[in-house]
């Protein structure tokens, strides 16, 4: 691996980890397009681990843009708020399903889904065409819920501009706070559906806040909080199974490159992505991975990406 395929593999982690359109699908087009990974069985295992723990990079951005819940969760592990405290306990709640599944059927996952030579991209593929199209079933849902609202509520649900705003990214709904953990626990659930590279952890989190009820802002903040725990296991899991092979064909430098423009690149996602969903909603997203799934799919019919 160059520096400069470090450098694009860490942009494209940082971009995609915490938009609905799968990080791990598209790191996994990525190495293909640039020729990582495919030269031997453990060079596959050592890209899929680069893979996951530049994460790490992204788990940092999070960590200091919603620094404000961590010291409330750090308070509150003190016995010093019980919000806080609360927070962890649905964030420790929502991980348990994804830790206990995952330790399971990790190995499964890895060797069937992941562009292995027996399906190649195509489980990717149909995941973010079936995806984008529960997006914007869920955005035209959320749509028609509000357009059947009265006039006083459209009203109040316009922005300063009087622009009414799309999807009702703060309309109907609860906030962070009153989410109880056997919501939480379903959330966790749904999480695992994410196992299945292309679906996207962010997509299923997102839209299964959305489900139990919670306002579009509020749900992305508990998925990004609690993609920082689950992110985090997995790094630290394999770093520990798979770093040594790794670090033999990746050096520590292409790891640092890979971590820092995660980073930086997550900070600017992020930052982006809550000023859009406020204004506009999820579909977009929806389009975007509709229209990927088919690109994607074109290039490997036509051989471009050899599976």
């Amino acid at each position: 691996m160059t520096w400069w395929q470090a450098l694009i593999l860490g942009i494209v982690e940082g971009l995609t980890e915490y938009l609905p359109v799968s990080s791990t699908g598209h790191l996994v087009v990525v190495q293909r397009l640039l020729g990582i990974g495919g030269s031997s069985p453990d060079a596959k295992i050592a890209a899929d681990a680069y893979a996951i723990c530049i994460q790490a990079g992204a788990i940092v951005a999070v960590l200091g843009l919603y620094w404000k819940h961590v010291k409330q969760m750090l308070a509150g592990l003190m016995g010093k708020d019980a919000a806080g405290l609360k927070l962890i306990i649905n964030l420790v709640t929502g991980f348990i399903p994804a830790a206990a599944i995952g330790l399971l059927a990790q190995d499964w996952i890895k060797k069937n889904l992941f562009g292995g030579d027996r399906f190649g991209l195509w489980p990717i593929i149909v995941a973010w065409l079936v995806g984008g199209v529960a997006i914007l079933v869920v955005a035209n849902r959320r749509k028609g819920r509000h357009a059947a609202s009265s006039d006083t509520d459209v009203k109040n649900d316009s922005d300063t501009d009087g622009n009414t705003k799309q999807d009702g990214a703060e309309g109907d709904g609860f906030g962070l706070g009153q989410l109880t953990w056997q919501l939480a626990l379903i959330i966790g659930f749904a999480q695992c559906i994410a196992m299945w590279p292309g679906v996207s952890r962010s997509l299923v989190t997102i839209v299964a806040g959305l489900l139990v009820g919670m306002r579009l802002i509020a749900a992305v903040e508990f998925s990004f909080l609690l993609g920082v725990m689950t992110l985090g296991a997995a790094t630290c899991y394999d770093g520990l199974k798979h770093g040594e092979m790794m670090l033999e064909h990746y050096g520590v430098i292409e790891l640092g490159i890979g971590f820092l423009f995660a980073f930086v690149s997550a900070v600017i996602a992020v930052k982006w992505m809550i000023a859009f969903l406020q204004k506009h909603g999820l579909r977009v997203f929806g389009y975007y991975r509709i229209a990927l799934a088919i690109a994607v799919a074109v290039l490997v019919l036509t051989k471009v990406i050899v599976m």
